[in-house]
């Protein structure tokens, strides 16, 4: 089953980073987010419309604490640039308290002076694997948890088949490791890195993490480390092929490919599942279907009333199975890989 489409939040302490920046896109407008996305990566792109379509109902309060924590991030960098740590510390413990403070110099200490694993986001795949090629798999899954997937599969793709397999089942079976684990593992990295690797990270693998890496392997790879995952353990397979194109990537696809997925796509079934997509995904099937289906399925939609989320996603996946099985017989083209170096499938 798919990953709830929606989500409403209680506190800004519930939100990550990648949901706080979702709803900052949002209360900027469409007109700026889209001029902000421009200067993005085709993944970053990707990670913040996900995480767009994901989010309804905010709250004005919660609304406003996410603005004012950018808003004070802002000035805080802007603080240390005229006066240094100390004297943006200073400001912000006037304005902010002390704990809030804190917790925004220790953002910014990050950035300015990344540690630990963040210092691996920087390096070229190739030369990252020369470091970690001879490690265990479970040191190479907890580093490529915590990277980003477009550099997670450029490393993952070039390690022996055996190994990918088992790094790739590694990383979705993870779970929180030790701070002691994770510092036995930077101790590792800055023997080979030759830096003062230091941090208290913990895991971030699932089946999520190892469906995002292997949406931008290249599809032989792919098709190599599921395989050997559904011999293993066909569940956990199944499950991350099913987190491998989720229903709101179908905006991706072109037209051609969308209305050969259409024909196979019960009218009132389509009709649930875009209960709970976004309206750019609503607009793009809408161009691909006649009027008269069109103002079916609206009116589908309006009338059934209420629909139970877990009944919205069960038909989102059948419909990702179709995608998924007309990919497989070649009747539909998927984009995989980066937006530069990625190859279609046909």
């Amino acid at each position: 089953m798919l990953e709830p489409t929606r989500a409403t939040f209680k506190s800004i302490e519930e939100l990550t980073n990648r949901e706080k920046a979702a709803i900052i896109l949002i209360s900027m407008g469409k007109e700026t987010s889209a001029q902000i996305m421009r200067n993005l990566s085709e993944p970053e792109i990707e990670i913040l419309t996900t995480e767009i379509a994901k989010v309804e109902n905010i709250d004005s309060k919660l609304e406003m604490a996410v603005l004012n924590e950018f808003l004070a991030l802002l000035q805080a960098s802007e603080y240390i640039s005229e006066g240094g740590v100390n004297y943006a510390r200073e400001i912000l413990e006037e304005s902010l308290g002390k704990n809030r403070a804190d917790g925004m110099m220790k953002k910014i200490s990050e950035t300015l002076n990344p540690t630990g694993f963040s210092m691996l986001k920087n390096v070229d795949p190739i030369h990252l694997l020369e470091f970690i090629r001879n490690e265990h798999p479970q040191t190479i899954a907890l580093i490529l948890s915590q990277l980003n997937p477009s550099q997670a599969s450029g490393v993952l793709s070039q390690l022996p088949e055996d190994v990918q397999t088992d790094v790739a089942m590694r990383i979705a079976t993870m779970e929180k490791i030790s701070p002691e684990i994770i510092k036995e593992i930077e101790s590792v990295l800055d023997v080979q890195l030759k830096e003062v690797i230091s941090g208290n990270l913990s895991a971030s693998g699932g089946i999520k993490a190892v469906a995002s890496i292997l949406n931008l392997v290249d599809r032989s790879t792919e098709k190599a480390i599921v395989s050997n995952m559904e011999m293993e353990n066909p569940e956990l397979a199944s499950n991350i092929k099913n987190l491998m194109f989720i229903f709101e990537d179908i905006i991706i696809l072109d037209d051609k490919s969308i209305q050969l997925i259409l024909k196979e796509v019960d009218t009132k079934e389509l009709a649930v599942a875009l209960k709970a997509s976004s309206d750019e995904l609503k607009d793009k099937i809408f161009k691909n279907i006649s009027e008269r289906v069109e103002q079916m399925i609206k009116e589908e939609m309006e009338y059934a009333g209420p629909t139970r989320l877990s009944v919205v996603e069960e038909a989102q996946t059948r419909i990702v199975e179709i995608v998924r099985r007309l990919e497989e017989e070649q009747q539909i083209v998927i984009v995989r890989g980066d937006a530069e170096g990625g190859e279609v499938f046909v």
